[in-house]
């Protein structure tokens, strides 16, 4: 990669309004529990990001070999990392795919612990999409907290932060495919595919960051930096940018010990790499490359077959690759 001619890409945040989420988190009862039936979701939604950082970790992102590749180091983003970081596994089963049929009321009904004729009656279309109004959502899961109603309320919670922040599509609206990974209940493969695609995509001047996507990739890429004080004190006069560029390998925090005989990804089926599908779209990364971040040393340049890649965005014909990645 060429560090000497790099275009330096802008980006805005695309953030909903989340104050109505954290007001709803707020009523959690049990937050340790809440974390055990659905991972780190409300901390998500308080995250603080210091000025920098990100803009800093964007201008890095190789296309050619899905990584961020630094002038001493590379660094990528894995299911396993991601799966830490918001708390939650990852399932032996087929993650979301797009090819889904639509759910049955009775299975939206179910899973929300609402009445089947409630979901008949307010699921609707909007901006040409299926879906659930935010608004109904949010009515529900007040009155299921003022009538501690636990189970029903931390439900439709999780929805709402699925569609809200998650996947976001249309503004005060859960849509259809938000709908479709709350019932899957395999979030984590789906959520590194949407980053990743948006990210590869490098749209930030256009639509925006999805703040979610944001704020993965930042708490992801913080996870790595130094924990020393003196890298953190913001009286130096540095700024992050000139922060970062100043970092070697030996300065980055490869290996967290949460990850100690944790089994790694590193191939699905007849893919030499990992595939994976989200609501944008489908693309694959590499973990050969994120060998040290599981403390293993890179014996060897990888070789081309391993690094094998592709990229498509939703609406493209692609049925049948995206039913060999669900075999895989």
């Amino acid at each position: 990669m060429d560090f000497g001619r790099r275009r330096t890409q802008k980006y805005t945040l695309k953030s909903p309004k989340l104050e109505c989420l954290r007001e709803l988190g707020s009523l959690v009862v049990n937050l340790e529990d809440f974390k055990g039936r659905y991972g780190r979701l409300l901390p998500l939604l308080k995250t603080n990001m210091m000025e920098g950082i990100l803009a800093t970790l964007v201008q890095f992102y190789d296309p050619l070999y899905r990584c961020f590749t630094f002038p001493d180091y590379q660094l990528v983003p894995t299911l396993e990392e991601f799966s830490h970081l918001i708390g939650l596994p990852i399932h032996d089963q087929v993650p979301f795919s797009g090819l889904e049929e639509i759910p049955k009321h009775k299975d939206i009904a179910e899973a929300t612990h609402l009445k089947m004729s409630e979901i008949k009656a307010n699921i609707t279309t909007k901006g040409g999409i299926l879906g659930l109004p935010a608004k109904f959502l949010i009515e529900e899961a007040r009155y299921f907290a003022s009538m501690n109603s636990k189970d029903a309320f931390e439900a439709i919670l999780v929805l709402l932060i699925y569609g809200l922040f998650l996947f976001p599509n249309v503004d005060n609206f859960v849509d259809i495919n938000a709908i479709k990974i709350f019932l899957i209940g395999n979030l984590v493969p789906t959520l590194l595919a949407y980053v990743y695609h948006l990210i590869h995509h490098r749209n930030f001047h256009k639509g925006g960051m999805i703040i979610c996507c944001a704020t993965l990739l930042y708490k992801w890429f913080i996870s790595h930096l130094p924990r020393s004080t003196a890298f953190w004190d913001l009286k130096d006069g540095l700024l992050w940018s000139q922060k970062i560029m100043s970092l070697t390998h030996s300065d980055i925090d490869w290996f967290d010990c949460a990850y100690e005989g944790v089994t790694i990804i590193d191939s699905c089926g007849d893919f030499p790499n990992v595939p994976i599908l989200g609501a944008k779209g489908g693309i694959n990364y590499n973990p050969i490359l994120a060998r040290r971040q599981f403390r293993y040393p890179m014996k060897d340049k990888p070789n081309t077959i391993v690094l094998e890649s592709f990229f498509f965005k939703e609406g493209e014909d692609n049925e049948a690759f995206r039913e060999k990645i669900m075999h895989a």
